[in-house]
């Protein structure tokens, strides 16, 4: 099974969620400040880390700058910051998802699963989801083996879940366009 390395300095969290991913099988890896956990990813990645952006010693933003340096390790942001220009910033610095404080541990499971499924390329299973064609809709381009999305040849940031919808309206635009209407 897959390895997540779980980053917040609330104790709390982290043994919560830790019984939530071993439960279904995940190996767990927990660090409860920026800079260890920094040192750990870099040195032993895990498949996707689930980073808290207030953290002692470094924050997340910082965390996950140093490592898109040098990794495209999947990251999901869940922090209690709720300010939008918050999520812009870690979007920015390459989050692939972002949740605030308070959530769901089933939907933070399956954002987990949806984002573990879109990066296993070369693992069983994933060699269909490589054949996939980019979907060209006028000005929009959607490439589901590496899940960019470009509008007008500029690249847009999407998460998971957005992603996702807007492949299911480009890839049926009849029955979206009369769902509209």
């Amino acid at each position: 099974m897959p390895t997540i390395a779980l980053v917040d300095d609330d104790e709390n969290i982290l043994a919560s969620l830790k019984v939530l991913f071993e439960g279904e099988g995940y190996t767990v890896r927990s660090y409860t400040d920026g800079a260890a956990a920094l040192a750990a990813l870099s040195e032993t990645p895990p498949d996707i880390a689930i980073l808290d952006i207030k953290m002692p010693r470094m924050d997340g933003v910082e965390v996950l700058r140093r490592l898109r340096q040098a990794s495209n390790l999947p990251v999901i942001f869940l922090t209690s910051k709720d300010d939008e220009m918050d999520e812009v910033v870690g979007f920015n610095v390459g989050a692939d998802d972002y949740i605030k404080k308070p959530f769901s541990q089933r939907l933070l499971s399956e954002r987990v699963k949806a984002l573990l499924r879109r990066t296993r390329a070369g693992t069983p299973g994933a060699e269909a989801a490589t054949d996939k064609k980019p979907i060209v809709r006028g000005e929009l381009t959607l490439d589901p083996n590496r899940h960019a999305c470009t509008w007008k040849g500029e690249q847009v940031r999407l998460t998971v879940t957005e992603f996702l919808i807007l492949q299911a309206l480009a890839q049926r635009p009849a029955t979206s366009k009369a769902a509209i209407s």
